[in-house]
């Protein structure tokens, strides 16, 4: 069970880590970001900035939540993770039910439109969150140390493999043609 909770803290943090340094490094990744939240027509375009704020916080929050060694401290940040990506989830429908394909911001800079993917990604990811609430709470004593590195890694391998779901998705999408290429054989006589 400690081993569980500790792969699910991993898991979770790096998620959230990622999401929310990519929110606030490189320049202008903020406020593409506050541009995101605003195109989501979620919340009035005059809270984008401040809801944007209150995301990135939360984020960090979750992610010092977790990588501190005290049960209660990561039950909370579970609970705020489930929280924040169940409503995540919820802006992501009503932005698609609203006919909004604006590009998702959660890990950055991304050509790629809302889908109904992101909200299933953000669903899984409230029931990891709960597991990892559960399992903390119910953890009791110390797992071998090949058993937690074994977590660990598997928690941050999967964490990664999260964030990068966007571009492993891409990687088996067809490709668009681009225009003026040609079409058929090519003639190499000319």
């Amino acid at each position: 069970m400690v081993c569980l909770a500790l792969g699910i803290r991993c898991l979770i943090g790096v998620v959230f880590l990622a999401s929310a340094v990519s929110k606030v490094t490189g320049r202008g990744a903020f406020d593409r970001f506050v541009s995101s939240v605003e195109d989501m027509r979620v919340v009035p375009t005059r809270s984008g900035r401040s809801v944007a704020r209150w995301v990135v916080v939360a984020e960090f929050t979750v992610c010092l939540s977790l990588a501190t060694p005290v049960r209660a401290a990561g039950v909370a940040g579970f609970v705020i993770a489930g929280g924040l990506l169940a409503a995540f989830a919820a802006g992501i429908v009503l932005s698609l039910r609203q006919g909004v394909r604006t590009p998702c911001r959660c890990f950055g800079v991304s050509a790629r439109p809302l889908g109904p993917g992101h909200a299933v990604r953000n669903l899984v990811l409230v029931a990891v969150a709960i597991a990892g609430a559960v399992t903390t709470a119910g953890a009791s004593g110390v797992a071998a140390p090949g058993a937690s590195a074994v977590a660990v890694l598997g928690g941050l391998l999967v964490g990664g493999l999260v964030t990068a779901l966007d571009d492993v998705l891409d990687l088996f999408r067809p490709v668009d043609r681009a225009p003026g290429l040609a079409r058929g054989p090519v003639n190499p006589s000319r």
